[in-house]
């Protein structure tokens, strides 16, 4: 740990900046301007070299990017899936699940869509929290509930908030792709416009 201190101080700003000072101070003592002070003038400029250096910028966090991130959601989407198929639901609920599962299958498709999404990190972001958190909570709640009902009978069915709230869920992902699609319309419109003003320039010829 002592010999790494010591390594990364030789190779930082302030050493290389000191020792580059301090080698102007040695070149005034040959010069003879420092006189018989030379040992102090180098060492004040040593430090002074040292002073002004500016700070060094520790590295950023590796943090995987949207693409690699957006890969890890699409892994999670399969265990999802296997999770899924294992647990029996009402005709209603099973068809909502249906609607969600196949919008967000054609979210994560890898191809020019997925390309699009991995450049949008709050829409990794829903994605991740609708695969990761909210489907997987809101059928795993159902079924303890459903357990519940079945001994207390007489209460609101569960089926009824699942039904909701995978309605909700897709709602949430038709508004993404919905944001998807008006990035590439105005990716569309801004290509219309440039390929008209250039035209208007003389840049386009009949």
């Amino acid at each position: 740990m002592a010999t790494s201190k010591v390594l990364g101080y030789l190779e930082s700003r302030k050493n290389l900046t000191g020792a580059a000072c301090g080698l102007a101070g040695l070149a005034l003592t040959f010069v003879g301007v420092a006189g018989p002070y030379w040992p102090v003038v180098v060492a004040g400029l040593y430090g002074a070299g040292a002073l002004i250096a500016p700070p060094e910028r520790p590295p950023l966090p590796d943090f995987p990017d949207p693409s690699a991130q957006l890969d890890a959601v699409r892994d999670d989407f399969g265990k999802l899936g296997g999770y899924l198929a294992d647990v029996e639901l009402p005709p209603a609920a099973a068809g909502r699940l249906t609607e969600l599962t196949d919008l967000l299958a054609a979210l994560l498709d890898p191809g020019w869509g997925a390309e699009l999404l991995a450049q949008d990190p709050e829409g990794v972001h829903t994605l991740s929290r609708v695969v990761r958190q909210d489907l997987p909570e809101a059928v795993d709640t159902f079924v303890r509930t459903r357990w519940w009902t079945r001994l207390t009978p007489g209460q609101e069915p569960p089926e009824r908030h699942l039904e909701r709230q995978l309605g909700l869920l897709r709602d949430e992902a038709e508004r993404l792709a919905a944001d998807l699609r008006e990035t590439e319309a105005r990716r569309q419109e801004t290509h219309t416009r440039y390929l008209e003003e250039r035209g208007g320039s003389g840049g386009i010829s009949a």
